[in-house]
């Protein structure tokens, strides 16, 4: 398979857009296996769902593992518009997901660079393959549309 990340993660941006329409923090995800088929889709949605763990990641792990009838997810691909948190950095790592893919940096939670790399601890059995920075700006932007809207309505 040839790698595409930047196709994946504009599915991913799709999917942040969906966040945003819904009024949630813009985060989208989207699995690919390893033939290069996307077989989970998620965005963020823990407001309307009254859900904490409702994290786009989390979803999109949730709906490939509905797909592959397994809850792991090896040879998978994750694109996520935003660098994991703690709770999805050990969803990702249960899920035994391979390589993860992310647009921007999270700098107050983020657990791949801007708080930790636990990804890099070596007491956990499964190492997962790091990609940062694909399509930053985009998810950036619809990031601080967002806040910049939210700000507006309450001032």
């Amino acid at each position: 398979m040839i790698r595409n990340d930047e196709f994946y993660m504009h599915r991913a941006l799709e999917q942040a857009r969906l966040a945003l329409e819904a009024g949630e923090v813009p985060v989208g995800a989207v699995v690919v296996d390893g033939r290069g088929e996307p077989i989970g889709v998620g965005y963020n949605c823990p407001v309307g769902g009254q859900d904490p763990t409702a994290h786009a990641e989390v979803q999109a792990l949730r709906s490939a593992a509905r797909a592959l009838g397994n809850y792991r997810l090896d040879d998978c691909t994750l694109f996520v518009t935003l660098e994991p948190c703690l709770m999805c950095t050990g969803a990702i790592i249960h899920a035994r997901i391979r390589r993860v893919v992310y647009a921007t940096a999270e700098p107050k939670g983020g657990m791949v660079e801007s708080r930790a790399n636990l990804f890099a601890q070596p007491w956990f059995n499964h190492r997962v393959e790091i990609e940062g920075g694909v399509l930053a700006a985009p998810a950036k932007r619809l990031l601080q549309q967002f806040f910049r809207e939210r700000r507006r309505a309450d001032p």
